[in-house]
């Protein structure tokens, strides 16, 4: 079985360093943040199955970080239409193509996500798709809440979860959101 040769970046941002992994052909791959690497490698793991991944260190800067550079500086479109590759089940990529459909500046509920894809009962597996979600902030899952408008779970860390919803500009429910994050 060939290995999946990944190229690894590391960027500084507002809330900790972010890992941007690309393919030979630049596609984006997996975003992640350093302090989560367990987690990330897990979800690769899940994703391409038996097929090992390689990691290496990227030497020049890719097209992806750039854009991923410029979206947090504050050109939010500029990942917009990122390229981006996955593996996962069927149904992770149908939810994970809907995550891409929510409109910067906005959020939905995983009973919505589950709605928009034609399965409305779904909601606990959207929520675990989502969660497997290799490609974070580019496949906006920070962008699902909770039914009462609630910040739910962020593999990133809610901390994240919540500077990446205000930075695209989402006004969050409760005013004590920020702080209450910062416990976690």
């Amino acid at each position: 079985m060939t290995a999946l040769t990944l190229f690894v970046e590391r960027s500084p941002t507002p809330v900790g360093d972010m890992l941007i992994l690309t393919d030979d052909h630049g596609r984006l791959r997996c975003v992640d943040w350093a302090d989560c690497e367990p987690r990330m490698l897990q979800l690769l793991r899940q994703q391409y199955g038996k097929a090992p991944c390689v990691l290496q260190d990227r030497t020049a800067r890719s097209p992806a970080r750039s854009r991923l550079d410029a979206y947090i500086a504050g050109e939010l479109g500029a990942i917009d239409d990122l390229e981006v590759a996955t593996g996962g089940t069927p149904f992770q990529r149908e939810v994970w193509a809907e995550l891409r459909r929510i409109p910067l500046g906005q959020t939905i509920s995983y009973s919505e996500l589950a709605r928009r894809i034609g399965r409305p009962n779904a909601v606990r597996a959207v929520g675990l798709a989502n969660g497997a979600n290799p490609v974070s902030i580019v496949i906006p899952c920070h962008r699902v809440i909770g039914a009462d408008a609630s910040l739910t779970g962020y593999g990133g860390g809610l901390h994240r979860k919540v500077w990446l919803l205000e930075h695209e500009g989402v006004r969050l429910a409760s005013r004590n959101a920020s702080r209450q994050a910062a416990l976690f």
